[in-house]
C-alpha cells in the first residue's frame, strides 16, 4: 500500500521536508490533495480526515501522513516516524534522538521565516501588516539567520563522523531538510544571503551535495516540485530583504 502524504496542493511549505525524504528514497507514495496523483482525490479528502468523526485522533493540520490506519502528523514527527523505514535515519538510537532534536530545531527556523511576512496575525494579508514585516524581516536577517547557521555551521563542524553530514556518517533526514531550509532563505533573501557560503561555507557544500544527489536532482527537475512562490512560507518580497548587517 502506497504512503498517503496530505498538504495543500500548490505549495511546497511544511509538507516539503516530507516530500524530500520520500524523493531521495524513492518510495511509494501519492499526494492525496494533488488530484491526477490520488485517482481524482483532492483537498476535501484532507479535510475529511481532519474533521472525522470516526477519527480518534485527527490531525490538527497538514502535513500528516497515513501508512495504512496510522495517521501521523507534525513535520518532525512524521521524519521521526519515517526515517528508520526509508533508511534515512541514523542507525545508532541515540543519534536518532539527536536528529530528531535537529529537526525540530529546523522548524523553529521555518516558523521564525514565516512570522517575516506575517508578523501579527496569519488571518490577515500580508499587505495589511507590511510595515510590522519590514521591522521583522530585518531582525530576522541581522539576528535570528546568523544565530541559527553559525549553530548549525558548528554542528557540522563538530560531528565526530565528519562535516558530511549532520548526524553521523551517512545521509539522513536532517540534511535534506537542510536543503531545504537553506533553499528556501536562499529564495526569501538573495540579497542578504548573497555571501552565504563565504560564512557557511559547511553548510553551502551540504546544500550543494543534497542538490546533487540523483533523486533529489530528478525531483528538482520534475513537475512533482513546486516553485518557491509567494503563497508559501518562504517568500521573497524585495522590500523585506536587506544586505546583512
Amino acid at each position: 500500500m502506497s504512503l498517503e502524504l496530505y498538504y495543500w496542493d500548490g505549495l511546497q511549505g511544511r509538507g516539503e521536508f516530507v516530500r524530500l525524504a520520500l524523493e531521495e528514497a524513492g518510495a511509494d507514495y501519492v499526494e492525496v490533495a494533488r488530484g491526477k496523483k490520488a485517482e481524482g482525490l483532492g483537498t476535501s479528502a484532507m479535510m475529511s480526515v481532519m474533521k472525522s468523526a470516526a477519527e480518534p485522533y485527527p490531525p490538527f493540520a497538514p502535513p500528516f501522513l497515513k501508512d495504512g490506519d496510522l495517521v501521523i502528523s507534525q513535520t518532525a514527527n512524521i521524519l521521526f516516524y519515517l526515517g528508520p523505514r526509508l533508511n534515512l535515519a541514523p542507525a545508532v538510537e541515540n543519534l536518532r534522538y539527536v536528529a530528531n532534536g535537529l529537526q525540530l530545531t529546523i522548524a523553529d527556523v521555518v516558523t521564525e521565516a514565516h512570522d517575516t511576512h506575517h508578523p501579527l496575525a496569519s488571518g490577515l494579508y500580508y499587505e495589511e501588516q507590511k510595515d510590522a514585516a519590514k521591522l521583522r524581516a530585518h531582525d530576522f536577517i541581522d539576528n535570528r539567520i546568523p544565530k541559527f547557521m553559525k549553530y548549525f555551521e558548528r554542528v557540522l563542524k563538530q560531528n565526530p563522523a565528519g562535516a558530511q553530514f549532520m548526524v553521523g556518517d551517512a545521509l539522513t533526514y536532517v540534511d535534506l531538510s537542510m536543503f531545504q531550509l537553506i533553499d528556501g532563505l536562499l529564495y526569501a533573501f538573495p540579497r542578504a544571503l548573497k555571501r552565504f557560503g563565504e560564512h557557511y561555507p559547511r553548510l553551502a557544500a551540504l546544500h550543494d551535495a543534497v542538490m546533487a544527489r540523483p533523486n533529489i536532482a530528478a525531483y528538482l527537475e520534475s513537475d512533482r516540485r513546486i516553485a518557491h512562490n509567494e503563497a508559501c512560507i518562504f517568500r521573497h518580497y524585495p522590500e523585506l530583504d536587506k544586505a546583512a548587517a
